[in-house]
């Protein structure tokens, strides 16, 4: 049996919503023939976007998406993507699938996206092939409010008001397909190109710093030493690959072994953030600096018969677990990490929403944002665990909690693949209350297909009357819950 105490008398620090971000790259069919169908589309759309689509990101309150990469980020220039669609600038796609890019999702139409979901932007600049004036100028274009000629171009293409862009990336990965950089060249570039991304009017930027892939500690230790007075956040990326880079295994084909162990790399996310924030610390005690997980998420061999380019897999059980491992040590380290961005919203890797023409569904992996978006904007709670270890070297049971307005949600998961477990789950200064709970639970390798879109999806759960501040739950293999408790 696993014992949960929950102090619900002292909150401790707040859990930001920006947590819970998503990623949209010009990769596959995320944009294309994913959220955008373009406005003459027999599919319902609002201004070319899915009215679907929209309408389930809505109401998980995503609160932050990140684009238009990625690597793609750093062949992309903005210009080509404004004004009328038919002159617009046409590419080919050299990162992803050799597929042409013909411009019509651009600037606006990202930035319109963001008004339908209710998000914020979070623009990812190109430094890799671009150029210090080319930012500078992205900026001016969207957050100027005075009567420059970049703002009247802006006015010229629909929108006269400034959008007041508050996210920016300084470049993407700029120690691999970013420009193949050293850590010291572009500590330069980045204190470089930031000083020309002006703050416009009440529109001040939060300017994010390419930062290290995975365990380079030496990446941060040099771009914090020579930039951290420069940045506001520097990014941080690590995907859950349960095997060799040229053989990750298959997305729903797998064992009991492949399964633990993508668990345990999902867990090492942990490790990660612990040591880098132990190097943050040293340069940024007070914690101003925020660390951003921009990339994060399992990556598996894609699904047979798709472009090896696309990156499309499935998305089961197992997905979910990887899921709500990392969203926990998110909130857990919520001093420090300020946003972490899902890679990536549709059809590409560990995403939330899948399409096949007219048809979407919804992903486990949704419905684990969907319990767990109570979190969001939160103060957390502590949250004592005790429980058995899986076979990898992870605990069995994950569990958080936090306070907002009087509501106190908990998500608890059981990560074994094949073993229930009871849990006795104490709330300490709980003076009763009403309780809400649903459940996710499912095999490992279930997941939803566009025959059977509901087979994995929240129900209703019951746990034993609560005793003396004391619930018990029997959690299934495999399985998510999370409790909404009111206070009398």
């Amino acid at each position: 049996m696993a014992t949960i105490t929950v102090d619900t008398r002292h909150p401790g620090q707040p859990i930001s919503r920006n947590l819970f971000g998503n990623f949209s790259e010009h990769l596959g069919r995320c944009i294309y023939n994913g959220v955008y169908v373009g406005e003459g589309s027999p599919i319902p759309n609002e201004n070319g976007m899915r009215r679907d689509i929209v309408e389930a990101l809505r109401k998980i309150h995503l609160p932050v998406l990140r684009w238009p990469g990625g690597c793609f980020a750093d062949e992309y220039h903005w210009e080509d993507g404004i004004g009328p669609k038919a002159s617009r600038r046409r590419m080919v796609n050299t990162n992803w699938g050799s597929v042409v890019e013909d411009n019509s999702f651009g600037t606006h139409e990202f930035l319109e996206l963001c008004r339908q979901i209710g998000c914020e932007p979070y623009i990812n600049a190109n430094v890799g092939s671009g150029t210090v004036r080319e930012m500078a100028e992205w900026v001016e274009y969207l957050n100027q409010g005075a009567d420059s000629t970049l703002a009247r171009r802006r006015a010229e293409n629909g929108h006269p008001e400034p959008f007041g862009v508050k996210y920016w990336g300084v470049g993407n990965e700029s120690w691999g397909c970013g420009g193949n950089m050293r850590p010291e060249y572009y500590a330069d570039e980045f204190r470089r190109y930031q000083t020309y991304c002006r703050t416009y009017g009440p529109h001040r930027l939060y300017r994010i710093a390419c930062g290290p892939s995975v365990d380079d500690y030496h990446w941060m230790e040099v771009l914090m030493e020579r930039a951290a007075r420069y940045m506001d956040g520097i990014s941080l990326h690590h995907y859950t690959v349960p095997g060799p880079w040229e053989k990750k295994g298959s997305a729903t084909v797998f064992d009991a072994d492949q399964y633990y162990y993508t668990l345990n790399r999902a867990d090492y996310m942990d490790e990660l953030i612990r040591h880098h924030a132990s190097i943050m610390d040293r340069f940024d005690p007070e914690k101003r600096i925020g660390l951003i997980v921009d990339e994060w998420g399992t990556w598996f061999d894609v699904e047979p018969g798709t472009n090896p380019g696309f990156l499309y897999q499935q998305n089961t059980m197992r997905d979910a677990m990887v899921a709500v491992i990392s969203l926990h040590i998110f909130m857990k380290h919520a001093d420090r990490v300020h946003m972490a961005n899902l890679a990536q919203l549709i059809n590409v890797l560990q995403a939330l929403i899948l399409t096949d023409g007219d048809q979407m569904l919804l992903t486990p992996t949704y419905h684990v944002f969907d319990l767990l978006q109570g979190h969001m904007d939160a103060l957390s709670l502590p949250c004592d665990t005790h429980c058995g270890m899986l076979p990898c070297g992870v605990r069995q049971v994950t569990a958080s909690a936090s306070e907002k307005d009087g509501v106190i949600t908990l998500t608890l998961a059981n990560l074994s693949m094949t073993e229930p477990e009871e849990i006795s789950l104490r709330l300490e200064g709980w003076k009763g209350g009403s309780c809400d709970a649903r459940i996710l639970s499912e095999e490992a390798h279930a997941h939803n297909t566009f025959d059977c879109p509901d087979r994995v999806a929240p129900k209703a759960f019951v746990p034993a009357p609560e005793k003396d501040g004391v619930f018990s739950l029997e959690l299934p293999p495999c399985s998510l819950v999370s409790l909404t408790l009111r206070r009398a």
